[in-house]
């Protein structure tokens, strides 16, 4: 297989190197990279990389470990959500100019959850060249090895972080009929649970974690049963993937009261806070909670 390599003292150039390297066209090359195992990347992927007249990293420190075990010294930049907008027009300036480009995140296929995409974007938009290199994702090994229906899936990324933005957001994916498949911190996974779990229904459901690593783990059962095990065990460690059964089309959870759940709201939260919870929380417009709740606390 053709890399650049470090130079070797006594040792001949190895046959078909200058072939291979010189193979790649110029262009755009959107590399897939391990998310665990090291040897799930590609022989074409490690021909791209080695051929590079640069790739572009989310992390350099992460990638060059990864070239490290393959001998590959082509250079390597940092781009990432922090200085895309600075470093992205002297990328487009080497595509233009006939270069090759590689582009990788620190594990997996770039774009996918990933700012990579506005580079592609950004090229495309230009007619330059823009290839696709596949290989390892979160997102297929999840749904591969999850036992849940996969002729259609959405993938939402990353859910809000705080709980009422979530609640809204799970709110809106009830009705889907299809697997809903999200990345999570594993710190906010117990929290995850106990939302989707109230929102969606006791629909079955699977926890990937650390896919293709050392403590892989796929932990599958309802919805309910899930939130309650990591309730009691509490956030494991690792990259998690969560995949979730779609709407059968029943409703997702039971009718709210309307004002027990603000009374509870409101005992811990800012009457706008706790309106946005029980909005999401009950589907019911946001005016008309907001009335109810100016009610409750005699502001009304």
């Amino acid at each position: 297989m053709a890399r650049k390599t470090r130079p070797r003292t006594g040792s001949a150039p190895r046959q078909g190197d200058k072939a291979t390297a010189s193979s790649c066209a110029p262009g755009l090359y959107v590399v897939s990279t391990p998310i665990g195992n090291a040897r799930d990347i590609t022989l074409r992927a490690l021909d791209v990389l080695a051929a590079a007249d640069v790739i572009a990293c989310e992390d350099t420190r992460v990638t060059r470990k990864l070239l490290a075990l393959y001998d590959i010294t082509t250079a390597t930049t940092a781009y990432h959500e922090h200085n895309a907008e600075r470093v992205r027009p002297g990328l487009l300036r080497r595509l233009r100019d006939g270069q090759v480009v590689a582009l990788v995140s620190d594990a997996g296929t770039p774009t996918i959850s990933d700012p990579g995409y506005r580079l592609v974007q950004a090229a495309r938009a230009e007619a330059l060249p823009v290839v696709a290199v596949p290989g390892a994702s979160a997102l297929l090994a999840a749904l591969a090895s999850a036992g849940l229906p996969t002729d259609r899936f959405l993938f939402v990324g990353f859910l809000p972080p705080r709980q009422a933005a979530r609640r809204q957001a799970l709110t809106q994916l009830a009705p889907v009929a299809a697997s809903l498949v999200c990345y999570e911190a594993a710190n906010r996974l117990p929290a995850l649970l106990e939302d989707m779990a109230e929102l969606l229904g006791p629909r079955e459901a699977a926890v990937a974690r650390e896919l293709t690593k050392l403590h892989e783990e796929v932990r599958r059962g309802r919805l309910d049963t899930l939130a309650a095990h990591y309730r009691e065990a509490g956030a494991p460690r690792g990259e998690v993937v969560v995949v979730v059964h779609g709407s059968d089309g029943a409703p997702a959870a039971a009718a709210v009261d309307l004002d027990a759940a603000l009374r509870d709201a409101l005992a811990g939260h800012s009457l706008k806070e706790a309106v946005a919870q029980v909005t999401a929380l009950s589907g019911r417009p946001r005016r008309e909670v907001y009335a109810r709740a100016l009610a409750l606390t005699g502001r009304g």
